[in-house]
Formats: structure tokens, C-alpha cells, sequence
């Protein structure tokens, strides 16, 4: 199963203190990091929404921001200690009559003195329980879509491998003609410098070229790193970091096919096998 690691998922739902929104977005990243922005009310769930994150996901760097916009209704509203807003008013006025230019004491100074006003304390359990339900949802909402996003790149790497595959039947099938057409070359080189080619000579030169140019087991491994990756990705689990590894190994032998070519038509194969394995490698990153 291929999922993306890269993914947005938003959920609202109406709580009786107003509307909890709560996004979440996720982009590749080495192992799983969650960053959390929340209201001082829902500040002891970030534990819970860590663990329910790790049922859910295993690599990424994971923004989350839950939002509660209170409505009018659930507004809180405030008490006055009458008996100390009248002790404040009484001292007050006990004072300016002391005074040769008294200043006249309002309302808004009274309330602003320590204990005159006070909000009610609210229950948070009812917000707290619709916070911990929504952020599931988001979470499983994102899961999805990631799963959606990855299996867009299936294509993508079935194509890729297809190529691959005939690439290496290419060069395989290049190899016997190619042999051939080196001993041909050096029996006219030979002659050009009317040299009598001994056949013990000639036999030792393809030797050595067979041994330099012998390609088989980079293309046996080729074919191998090729069907472990069709493999891996019918793999019910995380398979990012599989993939990234078979892919370096894809690179190693491509780059030994490579140095080893002798012919230009080897050589553009094990270019092409370089390209197709880089534009894997780039859609690998962003994969759990």
C-alpha cells in the first residue's frame, strides 16, 4: 500500500461553547513529528492526540491547530462581590474626604480591584470529549487522504519498472553481439600494425575484455532490486524507507553498468536506467 506523506484534512463540529475546527497538515519528513497549536482548554490533550497519531501514522511532520470560536450564547458571563464593591466604594470615599482636591472614584475602578469581578468557572469536559472525537476524525480523514495520494504514484513506479525491465533485457541480449564485434576490432587492430595474432593471444585479450565487460551479475542484481520493488509495494505497511534503500542499490548497479559499457548503445541504456531510478527516488521522499 502506497501512502503519501503529504496531506491536508479539515473537520468542524458545533460544541455547546461554539465551534471547534480543527486542521491538520502533514509533509515527508525522516520519523513522525507532531507539532500541536491549541486552546489553553484542550492544552492536557496533547498526549492523547500524540498516541492517537502514532495508531494512525508512522513518518511525517505533522502541523496540528484546533480552533474554538466561542458563540454568543456560551459566552461567559460575570459576577460582582456587591459586599466588596461597597467596601471599595465606602474606602474610597472615607479618603477623598481627607483630601483637599478629592478625585471622583467610577465604576470601571471599582470593578477593576482585586475580587470585585469574577468570571463563573466553566465545564470543559463536554469540549474536551468533542475535541478528542473531532481530532480522530481528522486523523483518520488525513490517513485516507494520504492513502488516496499515494496510490496516484502507483502508475508512475509501474511504468518506471516496466521500462527498467526491458532496459535490462536490452543490455542483456547486447552482450553476445557486443563480445563479437570487440574480438572483430581486435583482429583489425592486429592487422593494422601487421602484428601475426597468435590464437593463444587473441584468446587471452577476450578474456580480459569478457572479464571487464562481463555485465551479468549487474543485471542480474538489476532484475532482482527490480522485482523486490514491485513486491514492496503491494506491502500492507510502511514502505518508504524500503524503498529508499532499494532504490540506492538500483543507483549502485546502474552506475557499475555503467563504467563497465562498452558499447554507446550499453552506455545510453545505463543512462536511461539512471533517469528512470532518480524519478522514482524523487516520489520516494514523499512516501510513508
Amino acid at each position: 500500500m502506497i501512502k503519501s506523506m503529504t496531506a491536508f484534512a479539515r473537520k468542524d463540529v458545533q460544541d455547546s461553547q461554539g465551534t471547534l475546527t480543527c486542521e491538520i497538515r502533514a509533509v515527508n519528513h525522516r520519523y513522525l513529528e507532531p507539532s500541536f497549536r491549541l486552546p489553553e482548554a484542550l492544552r492536557e490533550l496533547e498526549n492523547p492526540f500524540r498516541e492517537e497519531l502514532r495508531k494512525q501514522l508512522k513518518r511525517g511532520k505533522v502541523d496540528v491547530s484546533i480552533r474554538l470560536q466561542a458563540s454568543e450564547t456560551a459566552a461567559p458571563g460575570f459576577e460582582v462581590n456587591e459586599g466588596i464593591a461597597q467596601a471599595v466604594n465606602e474606602a474610597a470615599n472615607h479618603v477623598n474626604r481627607m483630601l483637599d482636591n478629592p478625585a471622583h472614584i467610577n465604576a470601571l475602578d471599582i470593578l477593576r480591584w482585586p475580587g470585585v469581578l469574577s468570571a463563573p468557572e466553566q465545564d470543559d469536559n463536554a469540549v474536551k470529549e468533542s475535541a478528542l472525537q473531532l481530532f480522530e476524525q481528522t486523523v483518520a480523514e488525513l490517513a485516507i487522504v494520504r492513502q488516496r495520494e499515494g496510490e496516484r504514484l502507483r502508475p508512475l513506479f509501474e511504468d518506471r519498472l516496466a521500462q527498467m525491465t526491458t532496459l535490462v533485457e536490452t543490455v542483456r541480449n547486447l552482450v553476445p553481439e557486443l563480445l563479437k564485434a570487440q574480438e572483430k576490432h581486435l583482429r583489425e587492430r592486429f592487422q593494422k600494425a601487421r602484428v601475426e595474432l597468435e590464437p593463444e593471444r587473441l584468446t587471452q585479450e577476450m578474456v580480459m575484455l569478457a572479464q571487464k565487460s562481463d555485465v551479468a551479475e549487474e543485471l542480474d542484481r538489476l532484475e532482482a532490486h527490480i522485482s523486490e520493488v514491485t513486491d514492496t509495494l503491494k506491502r500492507d505497511e510502511a514502505i518508504g524507507r524500503r524503498l529508499d534503500f532499494l532504490m540506492q542499490e538500483l543507483n549502485r548497479e546502474a552506475n557499475t553498468l555503467s563504467s563497465k559499457s562498452i558499447d554507446a548503445g550499453a552506455t545510453r541504456a545505463a543512462v536511461d536506467l539512471k533517469v528512470l531510478i532518480e524519478q522514482m527516488r524523487e516520489q520516494v521522499q514523499n512516501i510513508e
